[in-house]
């Protein structure tokens, strides 16, 4: 930043920090039906959002999300399972597949629940699709009753 163009930003009263900021946020406006706007306004107090634009904005990362998945583009994800420890191969199916998925699972933790269930989490770095499939082979097994796949994603993320 030439010095110049600062000292007169300064001079008008603005810090660089202000106006850092303020060059990130642009202002805009949308048009809702009362209704629409009361259900978003419980949402926004229920989840404790400062305000509505910070709940926009996360509405809109969740749908940019989507699209990196449909676009295929790399993502970082969770898939939980609630699985039958006792159900003949299924540990073994478990960490064949994680092996077989090229490397792309970062670390997995494994709970005990009880004498019968385990708890196992594991996190995925790797396109969309891929992991979507990757989730559909695990909880399909035989013996997991229950699981979810959990995908994320940030603008910083290089694809693979």
């Amino acid at each position: 930043m030439p010095f110049s163009f600062t000292v007169a930003f300064e001079k008008r009263g603005y810090s660089w920090r202000e106006f850092a900021m303020s060059s990130y946020l642009i202002r805009t406006g949308i048009s809702l039906d009362q209704e629409l706007l009361e259900r978003f306004d419980r949402v926004v107090r229920q989840k404790g959002y400062g305000s509505r634009s910070e709940a926009i904005r996360d509405l809109l990362r969740d749908h940019f999300v989507e699209d990196d998945i449909a676009s295929n583009k790399t993502v970082v994800a969770t898939l939980t399972l609630i699985y039958d420890h006792h159900q003949s191969k299924l540990a073994e199916q478990l960490i064949q597949a994680q092996h077989d998925y090229k490397g792309q699972v970062l670390a997995t933790t494994h709970v005990h629940l009880d004498h019968h269930n385990c708890l196992e989490v594991i996190i995925l770095r790797g396109r969309g699709g891929d992991a979507r499939r990757f989730a559909d082979k695990l909880l399909s097994l035989k013996g997991v009753k229950h699981g979810k796949l959990v995908i994320t994603n940030t603008s910083d993320i290089k694809d693979m």
